[in-house]
């Protein structure tokens, strides 16, 4: 072999070493770019995730709350289901209780009441199975929430703020009051 061959291929060797190690020195920075961007790319992916689980997360307390909501809404309604027809069926028991009241002065008389205290008593007890019961009042201390105060008056034996008299009974309702009673109350 001839020296121009030889350092020809020397030149070669040299020329195909630089490839090789510009080709190496690019490897591992495409590889750090290509981790890099995969990293990126798994953080992105990660916050979508994230993002998906939480507003799953709101939705699945809002459809609780929603089914919670509804569900005591419903048990409202079949708690106090009757009411409506209890607030119109009051003003009648209370004018049964003023026509047992008067005095009976014959026979008839008598009997048309011994009647109408049968009927009286049927539609109390129908009330007490819907839940009704009347409110306490005479003797008790006045609580807004159970009684109306109509009058007020100065009475030596019953303390302060006690309810004397009772005008028109109040009634409840399971827990509601659907009508506070009317009453008198001391000073």
């Amino acid at each position: 072999m001839s020296e121009e061959t030889k350092q020809e291929q020397q030149e070669a060797k040299e020329e195909n070493s630089e490839v090789v190690e510009e080709v190496f020195a690019e490897e591992p920075q495409a590889e750090e770019a290509a981790q890099e961007q995969e990293s990126d790319e798994l953080s992105q992916l990660e916050e979508k995730l994230n993002e998906s689980e939480n507003r799953y997360l709101r939705l699945r307390a809002d459809f609780d709350n929603f089914r919670r909501r509804v569900n005591v809404e419903n048990e409202s309604k079949e708690k106090y289901r009757s009411q409506g027809l209890i607030t119109e069926l009051l003003p009648a028991l209370d004018n049964f209780e003023r026509a047992l009241n008067i005095e009976a002065d014959n026979e008839q008389t008598k009997q048309l009441l011994q009647g109408m205290e049968m009927v009286h008593r049927s539609l109390v007890e129908a009330l007490k199975k819907e839940g009704v019961e009347p409110i306490e009042a005479v003797g008790q201390e006045f609580d807004p929430h159970l009684h109306q105060a109509v009058m007020q008056v100065e009475d030596e034996n019953f303390d302060s703020n006690v309810v004397v008299e009772e005008f028109q009974k109040g009634y409840k309702l399971k827990d509601r009051v659907i009508r506070p009673s009317m009453v008198k109350v001391s000073q």
